[in-house]
């Protein structure tokens, strides 16, 4: 790969430096699981899919669910190589993004295996400080969220809206000790004062993706499953997996029909009476 800018490293054919996409290859809608493996599982839903590209921790598939163009690429854990996939995506044609991902739930009634859709997230994390003040919101995108909502009700599946907490540390910034008991009292504090504010969950990437599409003009939403329960000590490891991943593909083909109407009516924006 023959990178031609240092300041937007990319390929004369505009191929990506960390994603090894081209424009082209990318649907204007794109999943964000973290894991890898998780990419193929998702596209086996769609009507049909291709791996288009593997690089590092971000693979990538793109094909179409129910006639509609989708992609889904892996970002990794945290926001860092969230927020690389995002650039990279948005410069060869993507403009709408979902996380599917796994948290872990910080409230009782959020329990293992079902999803939580964000309506925003506290910014616990350092990426999406380097692109704009801390009082910037992290917010979804409303067109996302109502489609995240109107999938998982089609669905069936048992789901929470709420706001999501995104850290940069699995440990510490979570509240669970380091290595030996290592803590500090920061982190033996932060699971009760966000209980205590009615957050739903631990995770780490929703918060840069929902302030970097904000200051991007992109949408953006996330869906979660929940892998675990920090009040009951229950752990599951891909519970819901499938579910969110479902409710994202939905959600889609939702977005596609917004996206119809509006423009048959002529409206920059999607209302039930468009």
């Amino acid at each position: 790969m023959k990178i031609v800018s240092t300041e937007r490293p990319a390929t004369k054919e505009k191929r990506q430096y960390h994603i090894a996409c081209a424009p082209g290859e990318v649907a204007p809608c794109v999943l964000l699981p973290g894991d890898p493996e998780r990419v193929p599982k998702i596209a086996r839903l769609w009507d049909e899919a291709k791996k288009v590209a593997y690089h590092r921790e971000y693979q990538t598939y793109t094909g179409k669910a129910g006639g509609v163009p989708i992609s889904a690429t892996s970002t990794g854990i945290g926001c860092p190589s969230l927020a690389i996939a995002v650039e990279e995506l948005a410069a060869v044609g993507a403009n709408t993004f979902i996380r599917v991902g796994s948290s872990g739930s910080i409230q009782r009634d959020v329990k293992v295996g079902d999803v939580v859709i964000s309506n925003a997230a506290v910014r616990l994390e350092g990426t999406s400080k380097q692109y704009v003040r801390v009082e910037y919101p992290a917010a979804a995108n409303y067109e996302v969220l109502l489609a995240l909502i109107q999938a998982a009700e089609k669905l069936g599946h048992r789901y929470h809206v709420g706001i999501t907490a995104s850290t940069d540390s699995f440990y510490l910034g979570q509240g669970r000790p380091g290595l030996g008991g290592y803590t500090q009292s920061f982190a033996k504090d932060v699971m009760q004062d966000l209980q205590a504010a009615r957050v739903m969950n631990f995770e780490m990437e929703t918060a840069s993706l929902f302030t970097i599409a904000g200051v991007y003009g992109f949408r953006a939403g996330s869906v979660c499953a929940i892998f675990a329960n920090r009040v009951t000590g229950e752990f599951g490891v891909g519970e819901g997996e499938m579910a969110s991943a479902e409710i994202a593909t939905e959600a889609v083909k939702i977005l596609a029909k917004m996206d119809n109407e509006k423009q048959k009516s002529k409206k920059r924006h999607w209302v039930p009476s468009v």
